[in-house]
């Protein structure tokens, strides 16, 4: 049996630079943290005495007597890919609910992708485990996803990532004290909104938009250096919840379909309590919110949107790594 925990992440700055149909042309970059929140893929060769094949536990519980009817498109396009043959089962909990902008579905495919090459007896580098997962999402299932969710799940940290027009991707992690790292995430607030939907069709109004957004895109893309340049060089940090702020009214520029009026309503709430900024995470349209403030306005942001499910969280540096392994279990 493998059992593999993978991070989620939270995005800062950069977000929508990482699509294909924009780094091909300009390049990308951004940045963002994995968080001490896991996507768990418990995998194992499955006994055969059963009336099954495969067994594959998520929100349903699928048996199946052949890969192709395997409902999970994820599960079933991973196991094809790497051919396997023999039955398996696989079972998938978390600790944050899917779909809700913290790159679920990328954390999904990097840790289900590093249980089966690891119950197959392969070692995967981290690099090699986010283009594998890249190549599930975009190619094999064809979802309107970037680039960066894959690459922070595996490599995890506090990290710049730079996008070239070619795909190829350098990953630098942020250089931070201790003392500094804990400050910064004093400042945030985690929050849900309470609404769940699917970032592909988000991503893919955003992506049309590209286009005719440059400007803003370009302007997005800048804040990467900016951000990096608060964080490692010891300046205010209040200065970073003004960047986040500010790449928020952009991204809501993109498309109709980043915000709502309940999402405006919370942040207009929580601007109000004292966050200086925030933005809402992933593609947009619901989610997790991710708010900014001083340490001494916490307790007064969290008060006024007391409501909402706020989740405590830290930073984590491992990405997916293997919690069990009992290959003859």
């Amino acid at each position: 049996m493998i059992i593999t925990a993978t991070p989620f992440r939270i995005s800062f700055l950069g977000g929508g630079t990482d699509y294909p149909a924009w780094f091909r042309r300009n390049g990308g970059a951004v940045l963002s943290v994995t968080i001490n929140k896991y996507c768990y893929l418990q995998c194992r060769n499955l006994p055969p005495f059963f009336e099954y094949k495969n067994r594959v536990v998520w929100s349903r519980i699928e048996t199946t007597k052949d890969t192709d009817s395997i409902e999970h498109p994820a599960v079933r396009e991973a196991m094809r890919y790497l051919g396997f043959t023999e039955g398996l089962e696989v079972h998938h909990f978390g600790d944050l609910p899917a779909r809700t902008g913290l790159g679920s579905s990328s954390s999904f495919a990097v840790g289900l992708l590093h249980a089966l090459f690891t119950l197959r007896g392969e070692v995967v580098g981290k690099r090699r485990l986010a283009d594998e997962a890249i190549h599930l999402e975009q190619t094999l299932l064809k979802e309107n996803v970037g680039i960066q969710d894959q690459i922070a799940a595996a490599f995890g940290g506090l990290n710049r990532v730079d996008i070239g027009q070619n795909g190829d991707y350098a990953v630098q992690p942020v250089p931070m004290s201790d003392a500094r790292r804990q400050a910064l995430e004093e400042h945030m607030i985690l929050l849900f909104t309470g609404i769940v939907r699917h970032a592909s069709d988000v991503a893919k109004k955003q992506i049309d938009a590209l286009p005719g957004k440059e400007a803003v895109v370009r302007r997005m893309q800048a804040l990467v250096d900016e951000g990096l340049e608060v964080l490692a060089n010891g300046r205010d940090l209040r200065d970073f919840g003004e960047l986040l702020d500010e790449s928020w009214q952009l991204k809501r520029s993109l498309s109709d379909a980043v915000s709502t009026e309940a999402v405006d309503a919370i942040y207009a709430r929580a601007r109000a309590a004292g966050a200086i900024g925030g933005k809402l995470l992933g593609a947009g349209g619901g989610g997790f919110m991710l708010l900014f403030m001083e340490p001494a306005r916490r307790a007064q942001v969290s008060a006024a949107l007391a409501e909402y499910l706020q989740i405590p969280f830290r930073f984590e540096r491992s990405g997916s790594r293997v919690v069990l392994y009992e290959p003859d279990a």
